[in-house]
């Protein structure tokens, strides 16, 4: 049975497909934020075979194979690759409309040739063609970041690591360039008080000052290595006044804090670290709204990231337009995209990124692509829809992987293929006209030239 990976795949009409084709498919990609292990690429990971590659760290395709009766010992359990690919691919083949679906399709069209659609029937013949390229030299794991034609990528990386595996990659003259990214959660989130603690004391911080201090010097650390981006991920946003001093010692000493002595400190920090990120000329990422760990038995066997998070709260508006109002009236609000993990979140922050444009830059305040649960066709469409109604939609910044797995970027084409096919359909209903010159200019410039000008990369 044929797979869905086509030449014309989502493209509805042919203002799409001469989009796509002519203007978006060849361009390089910037893979502004993902979870790629910098050690894997210095070192050049070979993959034993396609299980390990495509199911090793992806819990999205946990979530479905658990939601479709598969146990755990063929998900993060010690069964043979083999086995865990059969099961996923009994899984993906009653999965119709997920994502996981279209992007399996494209992993196997464009890293190995197979236009077969995954079932339980293909899934062996499938595991060893796949093995045989494996094996080869090119598709090691700087192999498949090459033959997807990224250009650069940015990991995600706290404050006190060494980036020695970024030297080394920089030093191997490989092509690509890998970046950090500064993700300073374990000490902001004073929420999460034994890790804050634990974090503190393995750093040696026993003070306010003592913090800034570090958090000052790592900013330049991660500078002179090429860093221009922050990250934050915040299970909700905070503005209240207060002096951090009194939660920060409380919580080093282990005493419970209030919720206005929590939200009082990530404010304060949050504010201090904005300032800094504005002196560097970083952009500042906020990541919104997940509910982390929500099964707690799952969580003490196999610890975060594994497939347990789910959509939170709608973002607090008063908090986070206080917290960018206080750094925009001191001058020292950065470039910052604002991502939420709840959908109907898209208006609310498109319409509070209008409140804090200002020239020169082409929308520094930036509506972030359809993020975690939102990266499916539904979730694109409407965040793109958002930008447009309430922004300049040729400036979005574009796609980004947001993931741990090295064949993860098909997710980009996924993505330009629904951009053009929305363009397209405007043309058809005669919403915009159909002078391709300006379209596919728009296009060029949301697939890889405005996120080439907003990060600056040196």
């Amino acid at each position: 049975m044929k797979g869905i990976a086509d030449n014309d795949f989502l493209l509805r009409t042919e203002t799409a497909r001469e989009l796509y084709h002519g203007f978006a498919e060849k361009q390089p990609i910037i893979d502004y934020h993902c979870h790629l292990n910098p050690a894997e690429i210095a070192e050049d990971r070979r993959f034993d075979g396609i299980g390990e590659l495509m199911l090793a760290g992806d819990h999205y395709k946990w979530r479905a194979m658990r939601s479709y009766g598969i146990g755990e010992r063929f998900i993060t359990g010690d069964a043979d690759w083999r086995d865990k690919f059969r099961a996923y691919a009994e899984t993906v083949m009653y999965a119709p409309g997920n994502p996981l679906y279209a992007w399996t399709s494209l992993e196997l069209k464009r890293y190995f040739g197979i236009d077969e659609a995954l079932t339980d029937k293909s899934a062996d013949r499938i595991y060893d063609r796949c093995g045989e390229l494996l094996a080869s030299d090119s598709f090691s794991a700087r192999g498949l970041i090459s033959m997807s034609g990224v250009e650069t990528l940015c990991t995600t990386d706290d404050p006190g690591d060494s980036l020695l595996y970024h030297e080394k990659i920089k030093d191997s003259g490989f092509s690509v360039s890998v970046l950090p990214t500064f993700r300073p959660d374990k000490a902001v989130n004073i929420r999460n008080a034994s890790e804050f603690r634990a974090y503190m004391e393995e750093h040696n911080i026993d003070s306010m000052g003592a913090l800034c201090g570090f958090l000052n010097d790592r900013i330049g650390y991660f500078h002179a290595h090429g860093c221009r981006l922050s990250d934050h991920g915040l299970e909700r946003a905070a503005f209240v006044s207060g002096d951090p001093e009194g939660p920060f010692a409380k919580a080093m000493r282990g005493e419970k804090l209030t919720s206005a002595e929590e939200d009082a400190f990530i404010t304060y920090m949050m504010l201090f670290l904005g300032g800094k990120y504005a002196e560097k000329g970083w952009c500042m990422q906020l990541h919104l709204g997940p509910m982390r760990n929500n099964n707690h038995r799952m969580f003490e066997r196999l610890g975060r990231d594994t497939g347990f998070d789910s959509i939170g709260a709608q973002v607090d508006l008063f908090a986070l337009c206080g917290l960018l109002g206080a750094l925009d009236a001191g001058n020292r609000l950065p470039e910052t995209i604002l991502y939420s993990l709840d959908g109907n979140d898209n208006y609310r922050l498109g319409a509070l990124m209008g409140s804090f444009q200002e020239a020169p830059f082409r929308s520094k305040i930036q509506l972030g692509s359809a993020w975690w649960f939102n990266d499916q066709r539904d979730g694109m469409e409407a965040q793109l829809k958002a930008f447009a109604n309430l922004g300049i939609l040729g400036c979005f910044i574009g796609m980004l992987t947001d993931s741990r797995s090295f064949i993860s970027y098909p997710r980009h084409e996924y993505f330009r293929r629904i951009l053009c096919s929305v363009l397209g359909d405007w043309v058809e209903n005669g919403e915009y006209p159909r002078d391709i010159g300006a379209l596919g200019k728009i296009v060029g410039d949301i697939s890889y030239f405005n996120a080439k000008n907003y990060f600056a990369f040196g």
